[in-house]
């Protein structure tokens, strides 16, 4: 398993992950926002980040987060926003390299700490978010504006 930074030749491959991830979430992502997501995740300048799972020289999974500043510390803090494994690929442990990696970046980095959250009834990921640390008590609310 290598866990590395995305090179603009990886989009047509992310793109198969993303939509699928998008898929999962049974969401609606336009296509404008597709794009300016990827285009974030290439630009140096932004906050978003991304880095790729590769087994068997084919990318099999993404994590995207987003590393910013906090009011409860003076180090930042980066925010897990996204983590998928294409099906056929889990069991290989890609989730766990890539929230590893994340952690490795941060302690290297200086980061206060790395939260996501996830879909209560998503209880495949679950099973690897429990083995990594216990669950907070918050409760998240969004609101469209």
């Amino acid at each position: 398993m290598t866990i590395r930074d995305p090179r603009a030749s990886d989009e047509a491959h992310w793109r198969v992950l993303w939509d699928a991830y998008v898929r999962f979430y049974r969401a609606n992502v336009p296509e404008a926002v597709t794009a300016a997501t990827w285009a974030r995740i290439m630009d140096p300048a932004q906050p978003v980040n991304a880095r790729l799972a590769e087994l068997g020289g084919q990318i099999v999974g993404f994590a995207t987060s987003v590393v910013h500043p906090a009011t409860w510390s003076i180090a930042p803090i980066c925010y897990l926003e996204d983590l998928f494994v294409d099906p056929k690929a889990r069991g290989a442990g890609a989730g766990r390299a890539l929230i590893e990696d994340l952690m490795a970046q941060g302690k290297a980095r200086g980061w206060a700490k790395l939260y996501w959250h996830t879909q209560q009834g998503n209880t495949t990921a679950r099973i690897l978010y429990d083995r990594l640390g216990p669950a907070d008590d918050f409760v998240r609310y969004v609101l469209a504006l």
